[in-house]
């Protein structure tokens, strides 16, 4: 049985990957970054089957991800500030994949400031007081929108994650 919605899950990352978890999706998502805005454009760059390419994006703009404008000729897919929001995490993914996942040649990209084309650091997650965490220093605690806290209430010992992480 193909799952075809994660909508059943009171879970942020699982509503997350309802609208941006498909194939292509955040493929669409980083040539929109990059500046492509066209229909065509998208097509062009990925491969991607017309019909499938037509779905995720206007699956995007009823998310609120991409904002469709009717631009001179051809209508222009646009990253919302909802979309944009999401660069951090493609950030995040494509260093992941320069780390785990390398072209034997070298770096495929590199991102860099606009205003000193420096290199940025790495993606990181940080402590209330500036320290930057590791994963095992990082915990989970249920909020009030959470149904069922009992998955995630429980304690894992230090020991087990660090043989995780």
């Amino acid at each position: 049985m193909k799952l075809t919605t994660f909508d059943h899950f009171n879970c942020s990352l699982a509503q997350t990957l309802s609208v941006i978890g498909e194939h292509w999706t955040l493929l669409i998502i980083r040539d929109a970054f990059f500046g492509l805005r066209r229909f065509d454009e998208f097509h062009n760059s990925l491969g991607i089957s017309r019909n499938v390419l037509s779905v995720r994006l206007k699956k995007l703009v009823t998310a609120g991800i991409f904002e469709k404008t009717d631009g001179p000729g051809h209508p222009e897919y646009r990253l919302t500030e909802k979309g944009l929001a999401l660069q951090p995490a493609l950030v995040a993914m494509t260093h992941w994949g320069d780390t785990y996942l390398p072209n034997p040649e070298g770096k495929r990209l590199t991102f860099v400031d606009r205003r000193d084309g420096k290199p940025i650091k790495p993606v990181g997650i940080y402590a209330a007081d500036g320290r930057r965490l590791k994963p095992k220093e990082i915990k989970a605690k249920a909020g009030p929108g959470l149904r069922n806290a009992e998955p995630y209430a429980r304690t894992v010992p230090l020991e087990e994650v660090e043989g995780n992480a």
